[in-house]
Order: structure tokens, then sequence, then C-alpha cells
């Protein structure tokens, strides 16, 4: 049985949450969850990594669930967002990771990559496109910009947090239910803990501040015409309801090593809806990068 080690880690200025489980010498494979999860959002990964031999760090990202909520809205940028993960790399004393994001944790993963690539051993985006590419998407598909009308809704003061607090959050809940694509992928008792996630003092206001501070725009390294050096394998749900697949074309060429996997019958929950084909395809990536055979 994978026992998970729960701990309280500084790292750039607050404190993280973070989860932890397999050997203490195995390689490293950090795991970032987006909104409106926690580290539990990678359930079905945590146990056949660790069981692989991986040494797995899952943190509650700045502002979700038990890890620090700083108020100001800057504190949520993608810089800030990657500066978390580098420190956490250096805490537990390594020189580099395998990351694997999904959502948001996957546009910090990006970034991360593209920046501070000396960080990164293997990129795993799931679900989220390159982040350069979301505004270029926004004026060039109208589409995309509907899928993506949320985002603008959040920008607004207190009342995203009204509304999605409503009857203890149980709108949020059934919208993660119903948006994917196999009702089990989220049980009752799934939920339960994710609304208790949501509850934490400060919780929802820190999290929508993800979206807040994208009004600082883009950070500048991603304007580069370089490519992403760092190998990167995206996996992504053909049925995303909130972003196209011409995302994921276009994000593999901002790669110099990539690849990219579409998953059938699978949304933006694809690690959830199909973890078996999740894990599979993460499994075979780390074991190309680790030249294991």
């Amino acid at each position: 049985m994978t026992e998970l080690e729960f701990q309280l880690v500084r790292t750039n200025g607050i404190t993280l949450h973070v989860v932890s489980a397999g050997p203490r010498d195995g390689p490293l494979v950090v795991l970032l969850h987006g909104f409106p999860e926690f580290w539990y959002g990678w359930r079905h990964q945590i146990k056949p990594l660790a069981e692989a031999g991986y040494r797995v760090l899952v943190p509650d990202q700045r502002g979700f669930n038990k890890s620090q909520k700083p108020e100001s809205i800057d504190q949520y940028t993608l810089d800030v967002l990657r500066d978390d993960i580098v420190g956490l790399i250096k805490v537990y004393n390594r020189e580099k990771a395998h990351v694997i994001g999904h959502d948001w944790g996957g546009a910090v993963a990006w970034h991360l990559a593209s920046t501070r690539p000396e960080y990164v051993k293997s990129l795993i985006p799931i679900n989220i496109p390159h982040p350069a590419i979301m505004p270029k998407a926004m004026l060039t598909l109208p589409l995309q910009w509907l899928r993506s009308s949320y985002m603008a809704f959040f920008q607004l003061p207190e009342w995203p947090e009204k509304l999605l607090s409503v009857d203890h959050y149980d709108g949020m809940a059934r919208g993660i239910k119903f948006s994917a694509s196999k009702s089990e992928a989220f049980k009752e008792e799934d939920l339960k803990k994710y609304k208790e996630a949501w509850a934490q003092p400060g919780a929802m206001t820190a999290m929508l501040n993800w979206y807040r501070a994208i009004r600082s725009g883009i950070p500048e390294g991603f304007a580069s015409p370089e490519k992403v050096q760092v190998p990167t394998q995206i996996i992504w749900g053909v049925d995303d309801p909130f972003l196209s697949k011409k995302l994921a074309k276009k994000s593999i060429e901002h790669c110099e090593n990539g690849r990219l996997t579409f998953v059938g019958e699978a949304t933006h929950w694809v690690n959830h809806e199909q973890p078996h084909i999740v894990n599979q395809i993460i499994a075979q990536t780390l074991k190309e990068e680790e030249g294991i055979r």
C-alpha cells in the first residue's frame, strides 16, 4: 500500500501543503493541479508513479486548499507560481524534476519549462495549451472566445465568489461532475472532498485570483521565438468543452522535441476519466527520459 506523507513546506516566501509518496531516492515527479482542484485531483496517478519507483510531490498550489493564500492579485502571476515550484524542487534537494500539469497547473509547468528549463527533465501538459497560444486564439477562434467567456466573469470582484459558493458549492460540484464524459469520474465522496477544499477560509478568492492575475499579461519569456527545449508530451482529452483541439496542435509547434497524444472518450478531465490510458502515457514518457527500457 502506498503511504502518503503530508507536509507544510516553505518555498518562495509562502507555505505550501505538499503530499508526497514513493522512495525518497527515486527520480522526482511533480504533479501540478489546476482550477478548481487540489492535490486530490491526482489521486489516480500518485500510487502508480510511486510504485514505479518515483518520488512524487503533489502540492496544493498557492491559494488552494491548505496552502497559504496571499491576498494581493499580483501574487498569482505565472512568474510567481513558477518560482513556487522551483523552490519546491530545491527544498527536496533535487536539480531537476519531471513536471506534469493539468489545466492551470499545466500553464505553470509550461512556463517553468520555457523560462527555467534547467529545472525540468521532462514536461507533460494535460489539456492546457502553451500560454502564448491563448491570446491569439481568443482573437482568431470565435468559438474559443465563447468557450473561455467564463474567464471574463471571473474578473469581476466578489460576484463570482458569491455565485460559486451558493448551496455549499453544489453548482461547482455539479459542473465538474456533468462536464465529464463519464458520470463515475467524480464520485460523491470525491466531490465532498472538493467542497471541503473550496470552503477553506479565503480559498475561493485566492483560486479566482489566478484568473484575475491574467490582467498583468503574458510573461516576457513567452514572446521569445525560441521553442521549448525540454522533452514534451502533451496529453489531450478530445472532447474538452473549454479548450479546442486546435490549441493542442498549435502548442506542439512551440516544442523542439514534442509529441501530442489525443485521448478519446475524455474531456478536460481526462486524468479522471481515462486514468489507465493517461498513466500508461506518463509511464512510457518517464521511462524514455530516464533511459529505462
